[in-house]
C-alpha cells in the first residue's frame, strides 16, 4: 500500500479529525511500532507498521464495504432532518468515514443494501451500461401468468412511456389472489419493480431485496442489522465491474 499520512490515516478510520491527530500526537498519543510519535505528518505504509492510537492497534482499511438488512420505514439516504436513515444505523465510526448506500431502496421496501465509501466502485454498480442484476422477492395484488413472464422477458414499457430492459419474471405461487414472484433486473429506475408490476396491473403490496451481483442478502441478518462484507464478497463486486 501506498505511504500515507498518520493524520489521514486516523482520520480515514474515523478516530478522529485530521486538525485533531496534530494534537493527539503531541500529547503522545499515536505511536509507530512502540514509539511514540508526536508528529502526525509522518509518512507510514499502514501495511508495514504497527500504528496505535491511545494505546489500541488501528486496523487500517481503505474502504469499507457494509451490508444491511434494510428495514422498512427506513430512508436509503445519508441523511434527513424528520426521518431515520440507514446511516443512524450504523456505527458513527463508518458515518464519520463518509459511508452512503449503493442505490436505493425505497423506505417500503426490505433488504439488501450495499453501503460504502469506494466512490468509483459505489458508481459503477448503479451505472446502467454494467447492467448488474439485482434480484427482488415481491408479493403483488392480482394473478400473475406466462404472458406476464413473457413480456419481462421482452422489456416492460412502463404507463409513462418509459423503456424497461429485458427483465426475468419467476412466478412461485398463486394464492388468494396473490401471486408470489421473483423479479431479476439490471437496471435501477425509479420504483422500477413496483411500476413493472403496476403495469401488468398487479401492484406490490410487499417488497424485498435479496441480491445484487453475486452478494446475497446474508439470511443471519435480522431487519436493522448489518455486517462488513467478506473478501469473497468485494471480490464478487469487483468482477462485475
Amino acid at each position: 500500500m501506498a505511504v500515507q499520512r498518520i493524520d489521514k490515516v486516523l482520520a480515514a478510520m474515523g478516530l478522529c479529525s485530521r486538525k485533531e491527530a496534530a494534537g493527539y500526537a503531541k500529547k503522545g498519543a499515536v505511536a509507530v511500532d512502540g514509539v511514540v510519535c508526536r508528529d502526525a505528518s509522518r509518512k507510514i505504509d499502514p501495511d508495514q507498521v504497527c500504528l496505535t492510537f491511545n494505546g489500541q492497534p488501528v486496523g487500517y482499511q481503505e474502504h469499507v464495504y457494509l451490508m444491511l438488512h434494510k428495514p422498512l420505514g427506513i430512508l436509503s439516504a445519508t441523511e434527513d432532518r424528520d426521518q431515520q436513515t440507514v446511516l443512524d444505523l450504523l456505527p458513527g465510526v463508518y458515518r464519520s468515514r463518509g459511508v452512503f448506500p449503493v442505490g436505493r431502496l425505497d423506505k417500503d421496501t426490505s433488504g439488501l443494501l450495499l453501503l460504502t465509501d469506494d466512490g468509483a466502485l459505489g458508481h459503477h454498480l448503479t451505472s446502467p451500461k454494467h447492467q448488474v442484476n439485482k434480484v427482488y422477492h415481491a408479493v403483488a395484488e392480482g394473478v400473475l401468468g406466462q404472458a406476464d413472464v413473457d413480456a419481462f422477458a421482452h422489456g416492460i414499457k412502463l404507463r409513462d412511456g418509459t423503456q424497461c430492459r429485458p427483465a426475468k419474471l419467476e412466478i412461485r405461487s398463486v394464492s388468494d389472489g396473490k401471486t408470489d414472484v421473483l423479479v431479476t433486473v439490471c437496471e435501477g429506475k425509479y420504483h422500477q419493480v413496483r411500476r413493472m408490476l403496476a403495469s401488468r396491473g398487479t401492484p406490490v403490496l410487499t417488497l424485498e431485496r435479496l441480491s445484487e451481483g453475486e452478494v446475497v442478502l446474508d439470511s443471519a441478518l435480522k431487519p436493522g442489522e448489518w455486517r462488513e462484507l467478506t473478501s469473497e464478497e468485494i471480490s464478487a463486486l469487483r468482477y462485475e465491474i
